[in-house]
């Protein structure tokens, strides 16, 4: 076994490195390839799937398990109409619509320079127009007015619709929250940006309930505890800028908002909010359905609408912070495949779709490959992101799992039957490879991918 130094190319990630990457290993295609694909949608191969569901996973685990404050719940995507009416989506929900009148393409006015059509050139750009960006469809075999509803726009009115609900069935005492992973749909104006802006997205919110009294205590902690979250899925907390939204550009009930923003291959974006909403949503929602949403404080025997404090961020967006994050590219010119360069995702372990890789030296030794066929199944039954593989020599297969962004890869051979019953094992980050006996691999495993 050998090991090889490494050296970090001096390259700025580009977002066509990271589309390449996962067109190439089966993170994420575009959506309807085949047929010319369809702007702002993305389909996820199976390990964007495993990376998503990963991050997810993360989530939950800082926001609902490792808590006793916060409950998940999953709203239907469609709700009665009338629910966005009282939310302020449908007179508000609305982006600036400017139109060419030369090619006639559509922009959003607040993302384009001057008056010039930046597509055709020629044309000049018409009067900007507020276009509303929800999706409409009909329920039921009526096509008239009374059957029009909505795709929901953001997942939080799921939550303030169940909010009595919640507090019915659990009784929980203030302050409390309710978590929700889900689909959200915009009908983007320019979808752009590759999985950054789009039409399908998933979103993870939590609307925390408080006292009103308490507001600021509450967006502290949550503050600290969004951002730490960003740290645990592995991104660079150097990239993490926490914008302070002023009055001007807030929403009109929010006395406070910080956006999260994240150093993206395309520059400094939005990745995540954190909002005080005040008690806009439960008041609203109230006066619309005529139901009593007020809170009943036991201790001071005072009913009174809870205020409330909205972590949100995106699904997709987190996947492109964490692949742009962990894309390196480095200089190996002495690996004896003759590569100069190593392209390698630098996930971390709890997010890594695959945390090992097992293979023979050779796929045609079946004295190896029956051993290697053995360790796979242990590992699987106690890992589960294990995968077998014998496609290609060892070099090419590991550089397909550096790509993955697997972290360790066990091979098998001659020297695991002959000798020592022990198989080598390599570090994804330092090419660094040791012994380990078979028997060792679950303790050895256990302990690196702290499990």
């Amino acid at each position: 076994m050998f090991s090889m130094s490494n050296t970090n190319v001096n390259k700025e990630v580009k977002m066509e490195d990271i589309v390449s990457l996962c067109k190439r290993r089966g993170f994420i295609f575009q959506g309807s390839e085949i047929y010319g694909g369809l702007a702002g949608t993305f389909d996820y191969g199976p390990y964007g799937v495993a990376l998503k569901r990963n991050i997810e996973n993360a989530w939950r685990k800082r926001f609902i398990v490792d808590r006793e404050d916060i409950y998940e719940v999953n709203a239907d995507i469609l709700m009665s109409p009338k629910a966005w009416e009282a939310s302020g989506h449908v007179a508000g929900f609305a982006d600036p619509l400017t139109e060419c009148d030369k090619c006639k393409r559509r922009f959003r006015r607040d993302h384009i320079d001057g008056d010039k059509c930046p597509e055709c050139k020629v044309g000049n750009l018409g009067e900007t127009r507020n276009f509303n960006m929800m999706f409409k469809t009909q329920v039921g075999a009526m096509e008239d007015s009374s059957s029009t509803v909505y795709l929901r726009p953001e997942t939080a009115g799921g939550m303030f619709v169940n909010f009595k609900n919640i507090m019915d069935s659990l009784h929980p005492k203030l302050p409390f929250g309710m978590a929700q992973i889900g689909k959200a749909f915009r009908n983007e104006i320019t979808p752009r940006d590759f999985v950054f802006r789009l039409r399908e997205m998933e979103q993870m919110e939590i609307e925390y309930f408080i006292n009103p009294a308490d507001w600021e205590e509450k967006f502290a902690e949550l503050q600290k505890e969004f951002k730490s979250f960003m740290l645990d899925i592995g991104l660079d907390e150097n990239k993490i800028h926490e914008v302070e939204i002023g009055d001007e550009d807030r929403a009109h009930y929010s006395k406070r908002t910080i956006d999260f923003e994240y150093d993206f291959p395309i520059g400094q974006k939005e990745l995540a909010g954190l909002a005080y909403r005040g008690e806009f949503d439960l008041k609203s929602h109230q006066e619309y359905s005529k139901v009593n949403l007020e809170y009943m404080d036991e201790e001071t025997k005072t009913k009174f609408l809870p205020h409330v404090i909205e972590p949100s961020i995106g699904v997709e967006r987190s996947v492109l912070a964490v692949l742009s994050t962990a894309y390196i590219e480095e200089d190996i010119s002495e690996a004896k495949d003759g590569s100069d360069v190593r392209v390698v995702l630098k996930l971390k372990n709890n997010i890594a779709p695959v945390k090992i890789c097992v293979s023979p030296l050779l796929k045609n030794k079946e004295i190896l490959t029956d051993k290697a066929r053995e360790i796979y199944k242990t590992l699987k039954s106690e890992f589960g992101a294990v995968m077998y593989d014998d496609n290609g020599n060892i070099g090419k297969r590991y550089r397909r799992q550096d790509e993955i962004g697997t972290p360790y890869c066990v091979v098998v051979d001659f020297e695991t039957i002959e000798s020592d019953n022990s198989v080598g094992v390599r570090d994804r980050d330092t090419m660094q490879q040791e012994r380990v006996k078979i028997d060792e691999l679950s303790e050895y495993f256990a302990k690196k991918l702290k499990i």
